[in-house]
């Protein structure tokens, strides 16, 4: 019962004013936030054009209803994982797996990138189609719906999991991820855009991957190391900013071998 309890505690800082004041008054929480929604963007911007994929076989207007139920199920996953995970993130056993999944996460993109392949496998959108399980199941539109849901989950499983490493605090979780899950799907190209002139971006999110992996295990308890959010932020920051030096250094010796 005393589970039961502490996850609706969770769930009722939802509705508390003074969390919000403190929230939306801090400027580090604004800047966790912005950590949280350009990650998001920058892991999740190629997974709305699999999922525009995986709608394609409909009508032009049942595409965008199909995505709409998708994006509501893919708040309602948020508001319930998070209210969920703050409650087992506490267990040092759940920080230490989600810690070791975040550091194969990153582990994997650099081995893949070493072989050339860091794009999605053809089986992601195996089956969601006229044929697939789902679809003789519930139907041609409401099969279609359950696939993205699904698929929805899945992408989320890696940027839940990073906005825990990232934070604890209810409001910057459930702001950063609500408005992730937004920027995912409303600006994708934004970000395709972003990746394909800074492709430097992809890796370094990535490496914020691996760094929040390191922060989630340093506070396990044989480690016992606290980040404090501000000096976080500052870690976050500055590999953003040395992105954009390494981009630059890289178009200058692109430029000096074209000469």
């Amino acid at each position: 019962m005393s589970v039961l309890n502490h996850i609706l505690d969770t769930y009722a800082q939802f509705f508390d004013l003074n969390m919000w004041g403190k929230i939306l008054t801090d400027p580090v929480s604004w800047g966790l936030i912005g950590t949280l929604i350009i990650l998001e963007g920058l892991l999740s911007a190629d997974n709305a054009l699999v999922l525009a994929v995986m709608v394609k076989h409909l009508e032009p207007k049942k595409r965008k209803k199909a995505l709409f139920y998708g994006l509501l199920g893919a708040y309602i996953f948020r508001f319930i994982a998070i209210g969920i995970g703050v409650y087992l993130i506490k267990f040092w056993a759940i920080k230490a797996l989600g810690a070791a999944y975040l550091a194969w996460l990153a582990i994997k993109y650099f081995i893949d990138k070493r072989k050339g392949d860091t794009g999605h496998d053809e089986e992601e959108t195996e089956g969601i189609n006229q044929g697939g399980l789902l679809i003789r199941l519930f139907g041609t539109f409401w099969g279609t719906v359950a696939a993205v849901e699904l698929m929805d989950i899945a992408f989320s499983v890696d940027s839940v999991l990073a906005a825990f490493g990232v934070s604890n605090q209810v409001w910057i979780l459930f702001v950063g991820g609500i408005l992730g899950v937004l920027m995912m799907r409303g600006v994708a190209g934004v970000f395709l855009t972003l990746i394909d002139r800074i492709p430097e971006l992809e890796t370094t999110a990535y490496i914020l991957i691996l760094i929040i992996a390191i922060k989630m295990a340093l506070t396990l308890p044989l480690i016992n190391i606290h980040i404090e959010s501000l000096h976080f932020f500052i870690i976050l920051a500055v590999t953003f900013a040395a992105t954009f030096i390494v981009h630059f250094m890289n178009k200058k010796k692109e430029t000096s071998k074209q000469n």
